[in-house]
């Protein structure tokens, strides 16, 4: 009885399945035409398809190819706004000038190079009761120096200034003046 009842609906299914598809697929017959105030839409469908093509149609125009053009940039076209095109006028011949001959330079005076950074870091201050401060500097290499205003650290820097955030320093003989802040390292 179950297996009845099962065919029955199987078969219910595929008659509707059949009839939907015949439904979509099956080719509709034209609604009545209507006759509208330009006339007949069976007369114009018939009069454009009348409507003959003069003789064969070139569809590439070989000539305009070869014509020169104007580069994109050269156009001062907005395509934000309508107004008509503006026809660039003519190329201008192109007249050459003299070649511009630069007067030579005159030799700037070469000094001595520049002196190399000081390669101290500034790591603290510290501040005796009497008020005088000493700097603790550090080359990273090794253990750290000590000096006051007008000491010479590691025979070669003189510390000009001893300041809250700042040590200035400047080479042995004075030249080369740096400020080296506190790196905290």
């Amino acid at each position: 009885m179950a297996v009845e009842r099962r065919q029955v609906l199987i078969g219910v299914a595929t008659v509707v399945v059949l009839i939907l598809a015949a439904w979509t697929f099956w080719p509709s017959t034209p609604a009545a035409t209507t006759t509208t105030a330009a006339g007949n839409t069976r007369a114009r469908g018939r009069a454009a398809a009348q409507v003959e093509t003069p003789g064969p149609v070139d569809p590439v125009k070989l000539d305009a190819l070869a014509a020169d053009r104007l580069e994109p940039g050269d156009t001062p076209r907005n395509p934000f706004r309508f107004q008509p095109r503006v026809v660039a006028p003519p190329p201008r011949p192109v007249v050459s000038a003299p070649p511009v001959t630069e007067a030579p330079r005159p030799a700037v005076p070469a000094g001595p190079p520049p002196l190399p950074p000081i390669p101290l870091k500034f790591i603290g201050v510290l501040e005796r009761a009497s008020g005088v401060k000493w700097a603790v500097l550090t080359d990273g290499k090794s253990a750290p120096m000590y000096g006051r205003d007008g000491d010479i650290i590691d025979g070669r820097y003189a510390i000009v200034k001893i300041g809250t955030e700042s040590v200035e320093m400047t080479y042995a003989d004075g030249r080369g003046r740096q400020v080296i802040r506190l790196s905290g390292q």
